[in-house]
Protein backbone atom coordinates (compact mmCIF):
# COMPACT_ATOMS: atom_id res chain seq x y z
CA UNK A 1 0.00 0.00 0.00
CA UNK A 2 1.48 3.05 -1.13
CA UNK A 3 0.79 4.65 2.36
CA UNK A 4 2.39 5.23 6.16
CA UNK A 5 2.84 9.11 4.58
CA UNK A 6 4.86 7.08 1.45
CA UNK A 7 4.73 8.33 -2.21
CA UNK A 8 5.14 5.57 -4.41
CA UNK A 9 4.89 5.35 -8.44
CA UNK A 10 1.14 4.37 -9.21
CA UNK A 11 0.44 2.51 -12.34
CA UNK A 12 -2.12 0.96 -13.87
CA UNK A 13 -0.10 -2.35 -15.15
CA UNK A 14 -0.41 -3.82 -18.18
CA UNK A 15 1.51 -6.87 -16.76
CA UNK A 16 -1.06 -7.07 -13.50
CA UNK A 17 -0.81 -10.89 -12.27
CA UNK A 18 -4.72 -11.24 -12.29
CA UNK A 19 -5.97 -9.08 -15.84
CA UNK A 20 -8.96 -8.74 -14.56
CA UNK A 21 -12.46 -8.20 -16.70
CA UNK A 22 -12.85 -4.57 -16.67
CA UNK A 23 -16.00 -4.00 -18.55
CA UNK A 24 -17.52 -6.94 -19.54
CA UNK A 25 -17.11 -6.77 -16.27
CA UNK A 26 -19.33 -3.79 -16.66
CA UNK A 27 -21.24 -5.57 -19.34
CA UNK A 28 -21.45 -9.06 -19.75
CA UNK A 29 -21.59 -10.83 -22.88
CA UNK A 30 -24.11 -13.11 -21.11
CA UNK A 31 -26.84 -11.79 -22.13
CA UNK A 32 -28.30 -10.33 -18.12
CA UNK A 33 -26.27 -7.13 -19.00
CA UNK A 34 -28.40 -5.12 -16.54
CA UNK A 35 -28.72 -5.47 -12.65
CA UNK A 36 -25.78 -4.99 -11.05
CA UNK A 37 -24.89 -7.25 -7.72
CA UNK A 38 -25.99 -5.96 -4.43
CA UNK A 39 -27.40 -3.16 -2.87
CA UNK A 40 -25.84 -0.06 -2.09
CA UNK A 41 -24.71 2.49 -3.52
CA UNK A 42 -23.20 2.12 -7.23
CA UNK A 43 -23.37 -1.56 -7.31
CA UNK A 44 -20.82 -3.36 -9.02
CA UNK A 45 -21.21 -4.90 -13.10
CA UNK A 46 -21.37 -8.16 -13.24
CA UNK A 47 -18.36 -9.85 -13.25
CA UNK A 48 -16.15 -6.82 -12.77
CA UNK A 49 -14.46 -8.17 -10.04
CA UNK A 50 -12.74 -11.62 -9.62
CA UNK A 51 -15.78 -13.65 -8.59
CA UNK A 52 -14.26 -14.73 -4.94
CA UNK A 53 -14.17 -10.59 -4.31
CA UNK A 54 -17.36 -9.47 -5.87
CA UNK A 55 -19.66 -10.03 -2.57
CA UNK A 56 -16.87 -8.40 -0.14
CA UNK A 57 -16.11 -5.49 -2.49
CA UNK A 58 -19.90 -4.82 -2.33
CA UNK A 59 -20.65 -4.84 1.00
CA UNK A 60 -17.05 -3.19 1.98
CA UNK A 61 -17.61 -0.42 -0.36
CA UNK A 62 -20.39 0.66 1.24
CA UNK A 63 -18.86 1.10 4.46
CA UNK A 64 -18.74 5.08 4.58
CA UNK A 65 -20.32 7.82 2.46
CA UNK A 66 -16.82 8.43 0.79
CA UNK A 67 -16.29 5.19 -0.84
CA UNK A 68 -18.50 3.24 -2.85
CA UNK A 69 -17.92 -0.41 -4.29
CA UNK A 70 -16.81 0.61 -7.59
CA UNK A 71 -14.60 2.98 -6.29
CA UNK A 72 -12.99 0.31 -3.94
CA UNK A 73 -12.68 -2.34 -6.87
CA UNK A 74 -10.91 0.28 -9.08
CA UNK A 75 -8.85 1.53 -5.58
CA UNK A 76 -8.03 -2.51 -5.52
CA UNK A 77 -6.94 -2.81 -9.29
CA UNK A 78 -4.89 0.14 -9.09
CA UNK A 79 -3.15 -1.11 -6.00
CA UNK A 80 -2.54 -4.93 -7.27
CA UNK A 81 -4.28 -5.75 -10.01
CA UNK A 82 -6.59 -7.76 -7.79
CA UNK A 83 -3.43 -9.81 -6.76
CA UNK A 84 -3.51 -11.30 -3.52
CA UNK A 85 0.23 -12.26 -3.48
CA UNK A 86 1.64 -9.00 -5.03
CA UNK A 87 4.62 -7.16 -3.39
CA UNK A 88 6.13 -4.35 -4.22
CA UNK A 89 9.78 -3.50 -3.48
CA UNK A 90 8.64 -0.96 -0.88
CA UNK A 91 7.18 -3.98 0.82
CA UNK A 92 3.63 -3.12 0.23
CA UNK A 93 1.51 -6.54 0.61
CA UNK A 94 -1.35 -8.17 -0.78
CA UNK A 95 -4.59 -7.40 -2.68
CA UNK A 96 -4.50 -3.53 -0.81
CA UNK A 97 -0.45 -3.28 -0.60
CA UNK A 98 -0.40 -2.28 2.36
CA UNK A 99 3.01 -2.21 4.67
CA UNK A 100 3.38 -3.38 7.09
CA UNK A 101 3.91 -0.62 10.06
CA UNK A 102 0.06 0.48 8.28
CA UNK A 103 -1.62 -2.94 8.70
CA UNK A 104 -0.64 -3.25 11.97
CA UNK A 105 -2.00 -0.09 12.66
CA UNK A 106 -5.22 -0.51 10.41
CA UNK A 107 -5.61 -4.44 9.37
CA UNK A 108 -8.95 -5.83 10.36
CA UNK A 109 -9.86 -9.13 11.00
CA UNK A 110 -12.60 -8.97 8.08
CA UNK A 111 -13.69 -12.51 7.67
CA UNK A 112 -13.55 -12.99 11.46
CA UNK A 113 -11.51 -16.14 11.79
CA UNK A 114 -9.58 -14.67 15.02
CA UNK A 115 -6.51 -13.18 12.94
CA UNK A 116 -5.30 -10.12 10.70
CA UNK A 117 -3.84 -11.49 7.65
CA UNK A 118 -2.58 -9.31 5.01
CA UNK A 119 -2.14 -11.88 2.40
CA UNK A 120 -5.92 -12.54 3.46
CA UNK A 121 -8.21 -10.63 0.67
CA UNK A 122 -10.87 -11.61 3.41
CA UNK A 123 -9.24 -9.35 5.50
CA UNK A 124 -7.54 -6.83 3.48
CA UNK A 125 -10.36 -5.59 1.59
CA UNK A 126 -12.48 -4.46 4.57
CA UNK A 127 -9.08 -3.03 5.89
CA UNK A 128 -8.54 -1.53 2.73
CA UNK A 129 -12.39 0.28 2.93
CA UNK A 130 -11.97 0.82 6.82
CA UNK A 131 -8.74 2.63 6.56
CA UNK A 132 -10.22 4.77 3.45
CA UNK A 133 -12.96 5.39 5.61
CA UNK A 134 -10.53 6.16 8.40
CA UNK A 135 -8.51 8.53 6.06
CA UNK A 136 -11.96 10.79 4.56
CA UNK A 137 -12.89 11.37 8.50
CA UNK A 138 -9.19 13.00 8.98
CA UNK A 139 -9.30 15.35 6.13
CA UNK A 140 -13.16 15.67 6.47
CA UNK A 141 -12.37 19.88 7.34
CA UNK A 142 -10.49 19.94 3.88
CA UNK A 143 -12.02 21.84 1.52
CA UNK A 144 -12.93 19.83 -2.26
CA UNK A 145 -14.05 16.49 -3.07
CA UNK A 146 -14.27 14.17 -0.09
CA UNK A 147 -13.17 11.19 -2.01
CA UNK A 148 -10.33 12.72 -3.59
CA UNK A 149 -9.11 13.84 -0.62
CA UNK A 150 -9.34 10.32 0.68
CA UNK A 151 -7.38 9.26 -1.93
CA UNK A 152 -4.94 11.59 -2.11
CA UNK A 153 -4.42 11.15 1.39
CA UNK A 154 -4.40 7.05 1.07
CA UNK A 155 -1.13 7.84 -1.30
CA UNK A 156 0.57 10.20 0.18
CA UNK A 157 -0.91 10.75 3.59
CA UNK A 158 -3.59 12.76 5.32
CA UNK A 159 -1.18 15.00 6.84
CA UNK A 160 -0.18 16.26 2.90
CA UNK A 161 -3.67 16.82 1.97
CA UNK A 162 -4.21 18.95 5.34
CA UNK A 163 -1.24 20.72 4.90
CA UNK A 164 -2.09 21.78 0.87
CA UNK A 165 -5.71 22.10 1.65
CA UNK A 166 -6.80 19.06 -0.65
CA UNK A 167 -5.10 16.98 -3.11
CA UNK A 168 -1.09 18.13 -2.85
CA UNK A 169 0.52 19.09 -6.15
CA UNK A 170 2.88 16.05 -6.35
CA UNK A 171 2.37 14.31 -10.09
CA UNK A 172 2.10 10.94 -8.81
CA UNK A 173 -0.62 11.59 -6.20
CA UNK A 174 -3.01 13.29 -8.52
CA UNK A 175 -2.46 10.50 -11.25
CA UNK A 176 -2.92 8.32 -8.78
CA UNK A 177 -6.36 10.28 -8.16
CA UNK A 178 -7.52 10.93 -12.02
CA UNK A 179 -6.66 7.00 -12.69
CA UNK A 180 -9.23 5.83 -9.80
CA UNK A 181 -11.68 8.04 -10.56
CA UNK A 182 -11.58 7.70 -13.72
CA UNK A 183 -11.61 3.87 -13.69
CA UNK A 184 -14.58 4.22 -11.28
CA UNK A 185 -17.02 4.25 -14.42
CA UNK A 186 -15.76 0.88 -15.30
CA UNK A 187 -16.93 -1.44 -12.39
CA UNK A 188 -20.10 0.05 -11.71
CA UNK A 189 -23.20 -1.23 -13.16
CA UNK A 190 -24.72 1.32 -15.53
CA UNK A 191 -27.82 3.08 -14.35
CA UNK A 192 -30.44 5.30 -16.69
CA UNK A 193 -28.56 5.59 -19.97
CA UNK A 194 -27.91 2.87 -22.48
CA UNK A 195 -26.01 -0.22 -22.57
CA UNK A 196 -23.88 -1.37 -25.32
CA UNK A 197 -25.30 -3.99 -27.91
CA UNK A 198 -24.10 -7.86 -26.92
CA UNK A 199 -22.12 -7.30 -30.11
CA UNK A 200 -19.89 -4.51 -28.73
CA UNK A 201 -20.16 -6.57 -25.39
CA UNK A 202 -18.79 -9.53 -27.15
CA UNK A 203 -15.89 -7.38 -28.95
CA UNK A 204 -14.69 -6.11 -26.09
CA UNK A 205 -14.45 -9.57 -24.11
CA UNK A 206 -12.63 -11.16 -27.15
CA UNK A 207 -9.86 -8.00 -26.66
CA UNK A 208 -9.77 -8.70 -22.93
CA UNK A 209 -8.48 -12.29 -23.72
CA UNK A 210 -5.80 -10.88 -25.67
CA UNK A 211 -4.56 -8.48 -23.07
CA UNK A 212 -0.52 -8.82 -22.50
CA UNK A 213 0.01 -10.29 -25.92
CA UNK A 214 2.86 -8.54 -27.53
CA UNK A 215 2.58 -6.02 -30.03
CA UNK A 216 3.06 -7.37 -33.96
CA UNK A 217 3.32 -4.59 -36.61
CA UNK A 218 0.78 -5.49 -39.84
CA UNK A 219 -0.29 -8.58 -36.95
CA UNK A 220 -3.72 -10.33 -37.70
CA UNK A 221 -3.97 -12.65 -35.05
CA UNK A 222 -2.92 -15.61 -37.32
CA UNK A 223 -1.34 -18.92 -35.62
CA UNK A 224 1.86 -17.95 -37.95
CA UNK A 225 2.26 -14.47 -36.20
CA UNK A 226 1.85 -16.02 -32.74
CA UNK A 227 -1.41 -14.99 -32.04
CA UNK A 228 -0.23 -11.08 -31.78
CA UNK A 229 -2.00 -7.81 -33.62
CA UNK A 230 -1.02 -4.61 -34.24
CA UNK A 231 -4.09 -1.99 -33.19
CA UNK A 232 -6.13 -2.29 -36.12
CA UNK A 233 -5.31 -5.78 -36.56
CA UNK A 234 -6.84 -6.32 -32.97
CA UNK A 235 -10.15 -4.31 -33.75
CA UNK A 236 -10.72 -6.35 -36.55
CA UNK A 237 -10.58 -9.36 -35.11
CA UNK A 238 -12.87 -8.65 -32.11
CA UNK A 239 -15.22 -7.59 -34.15
CA UNK A 240 -14.93 -10.53 -36.49
CA UNK A 241 -15.72 -12.55 -33.33
CA UNK A 242 -19.68 -11.33 -33.31
CA UNK A 243 -20.14 -11.42 -36.90
CA UNK A 244 -19.47 -7.74 -38.00
CA UNK A 245 -16.48 -7.01 -41.18
CA UNK A 246 -14.47 -4.27 -40.35
CA UNK A 247 -11.75 -3.35 -42.90
CA UNK A 248 -7.91 -3.76 -42.26
CA UNK A 249 -6.40 -0.28 -41.71
CA UNK A 250 -7.27 2.47 -38.96
CA UNK A 251 -8.47 5.05 -41.27
CA UNK A 252 -10.60 2.38 -43.17
CA UNK A 253 -12.06 1.17 -40.12
CA UNK A 254 -12.99 5.10 -38.89
CA UNK A 255 -15.18 5.21 -42.01
CA UNK A 256 -17.47 1.90 -40.72
CA UNK A 257 -20.19 3.45 -39.07
CA UNK A 258 -21.13 7.12 -37.58
CA UNK A 259 -19.32 9.28 -35.17
CA UNK A 260 -20.46 9.36 -31.41
CA UNK A 261 -19.27 12.37 -30.02
CA UNK A 262 -16.88 11.97 -26.71
CA UNK A 263 -20.12 12.30 -24.47
CA UNK A 264 -22.12 9.77 -26.99
CA UNK A 265 -19.10 7.15 -26.26
CA UNK A 266 -20.34 3.52 -25.25
CA UNK A 267 -18.38 0.61 -24.18
CA UNK A 268 -17.44 -1.17 -27.77
CA UNK A 269 -16.71 2.35 -30.32
CA UNK A 270 -13.74 2.04 -31.65
CA UNK A 271 -11.78 5.07 -30.74
CA UNK A 272 -9.24 7.18 -33.37
CA UNK A 273 -6.25 9.17 -32.58
CA UNK A 274 -3.96 11.28 -35.45
CA UNK A 275 -1.50 13.63 -35.77
CA UNK A 276 -3.36 15.48 -38.26
CA UNK A 277 -6.98 16.38 -36.25
CA UNK A 278 -7.84 18.05 -39.33
CA UNK A 279 -7.43 14.95 -41.86
CA UNK A 280 -9.28 11.23 -40.40
CA UNK A 281 -6.87 9.74 -43.82
CA UNK A 282 -3.89 10.52 -41.10
CA UNK A 283 -5.49 8.52 -38.36
CA UNK A 284 -2.92 6.11 -37.30
CA UNK A 285 -3.94 4.56 -34.21
CA UNK A 286 -7.34 2.65 -33.00
CA UNK A 287 -8.65 0.59 -29.80
CA UNK A 288 -11.65 -0.36 -28.47
CA UNK A 289 -13.88 1.57 -25.51
CA UNK A 290 -14.28 0.00 -22.33
CA UNK A 291 -16.06 2.78 -20.27
CA UNK A 292 -14.85 5.39 -17.71
CA UNK A 293 -12.61 6.89 -20.33
CA UNK A 294 -10.27 3.80 -21.05
CA UNK A 295 -9.88 1.64 -23.86
CA UNK A 296 -8.49 -1.75 -24.54
CA UNK A 297 -5.51 -1.15 -27.47
CA UNK A 298 -2.17 -2.82 -29.28
CA UNK A 299 -0.27 0.60 -28.92
CA UNK A 300 3.07 -0.26 -30.48
CA UNK A 301 6.19 -2.39 -31.19
CA UNK A 302 7.49 -3.63 -27.78
CA UNK A 303 4.35 -2.70 -26.00
CA UNK A 304 1.54 -5.51 -25.23
CA UNK A 305 -1.98 -5.14 -25.59
CA UNK A 306 -3.46 -3.43 -22.60
CA UNK A 307 -5.56 -0.82 -21.04
CA UNK A 308 -4.86 2.90 -21.70
CA UNK A 309 -6.66 5.77 -20.97
CA UNK A 310 -8.36 7.96 -24.69
CA UNK A 311 -8.36 11.34 -23.55
CA UNK A 312 -4.91 12.33 -25.32
CA UNK A 313 -4.00 15.34 -27.34
CA UNK A 314 -3.87 13.16 -30.19
CA UNK A 315 -7.69 11.93 -29.88
CA UNK A 316 -9.78 12.32 -33.30
CA UNK A 317 -12.41 10.78 -32.55
CA UNK A 318 -14.99 7.58 -32.43
CA UNK A 319 -16.90 5.21 -34.76
CA UNK A 320 -19.99 2.71 -33.63
CA UNK A 321 -19.71 -0.21 -35.89
CA UNK A 322 -22.62 -2.12 -34.71
CA UNK A 323 -26.47 -1.12 -36.12
CA UNK A 324 -28.68 -1.59 -33.45
CA UNK A 325 -25.98 1.24 -31.48
CA UNK A 326 -25.79 3.21 -34.65
CA UNK A 327 -29.66 3.42 -34.20
CA UNK A 328 -29.68 4.75 -30.93
CA UNK A 329 -26.94 7.73 -31.58
CA UNK A 330 -28.76 11.32 -32.10
CA UNK A 331 -29.62 12.03 -35.40
CA UNK A 332 -29.28 15.50 -36.68
CA UNK A 333 -32.16 17.83 -39.50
Amino acid sequence: MRKAWIVATAAVGAGAAFVMVLVVGVYMVAGNMVNGVGSGTRALAKGSVPAAYQAIVQKWGNLCPAINPALLAAQLYQESGFNPRAQSGAAAQGIAQFIPGTWATHGVDGDGDGDRDVWDPRDAIPSAASYDCSLASYVKSVPGNITENMLAAYNAGPDAVIRYGGVPPYKETRNYVRIITSLEDSFAAPVGRLGPTQQAAGAISYAQTKLGTPYLWGGTGTAGQGGRFDCSGLTQAAYASVGITLPRVANDQYNAGPHPSRGELLPGDLVFFSDDLTNSRAIRHVGIYVGGGYMIDAPRTGAVIRFDPIDTRDYFGATRVTRDGANALPTTV
